[in-house]
C-alpha cells in the first residue's frame, strides 16, 4: 500500500477536472459494487456538468495529484469521493470537519447500498432523516437524506 501523504488542500480549477473525474471513477468502482459498468459511464457525464455548480475542494499529494476531493452547495455535502489509496486515513473527517465547522454544511445525500459511506457519516454526526427509492436520475438506488444530529430541515 502506498503512503498517503497530503500536501496541500486547495480549490482545482477548470485544468484539475481530468484528475477529479479519474479519482470520482476509481472511488465509485471500489465503493460502489452496486453499479454496472454501463451505470459508471453514464453518470460519470453527470457529475462533470455538477462541477462547476458546487465549491469545490482537492486534496492533493506532493507531487501535485488529487488524492480526494468535495463539493459542497447551499449547506449540503453534494460529493466526496476518495482515490482508494486515501481511503482510511482521516482525509474524509478532515472534509467533514471543514464542510460542516467552515462552510456550515449540515447535509449529504448517501446510497443507500453503499454501507460503507452511510456508516461513516453516521460516524461523523449524521442520521437518516428521510429516503428515496431512486437516485435523482430516477434510477433504483435508494438514497438516504442524512443530517446533522440535532438540526432541522
Amino acid at each position: 500500500m502506498r503512503e498517503f501523504q497530503i500536501e496541500k488542500i486547495d480549490a482545482p480549477g477548470v485544468l484539475d477536472v481530468k484528475q477529479i473525474l479519474s479519482v470520482w471513477e476509481a472511488s465509485v468502482r471500489e465503493t460502489h459494487d452496486f453499479l454496472t459498468e454501463e451505470n459508471i459511464l453514464s453518470i460519470r457525464p453527470l457529475v462533470e456538468l455538477a462541477l462547476p455548480h458546487v465549491e469545490l475542494f482537492a486534496a492533493r499529494n506532493a507531487r501535485g495529484n488529487i488524492e480526494a476531493f468535495m463539493g459542497v452547495r447551499d449547506k449540503k455535502i453534494e460529493m466526496l469521493f476518495l482515490a482508494p489509496g486515501a481511503r482510511g486515513k482521516g482525509m474524509g473527517a478532515r472534509f467533514i470537519a471543514y464542510a460542516v465547522h467552515t462552510l456550515g454544511a449540515k447535509f449529504v445525500d448517501v446510497n443507500e447500498q453503499n454501507g460503507q459511506a452511510a456508516g461513516f457519516y453516521e460516524h461523523m454526526g449524521f442520521e437518516t432523516f428521510d429516503r428515496s427509492e431512486k437516485d435523482e436520475q430516477g434510477n433504483p438506488f435508494p438514497i438516504l437524506r442524512m443530517r446533522l444530529k440535532n438540526e432541522k430541515d
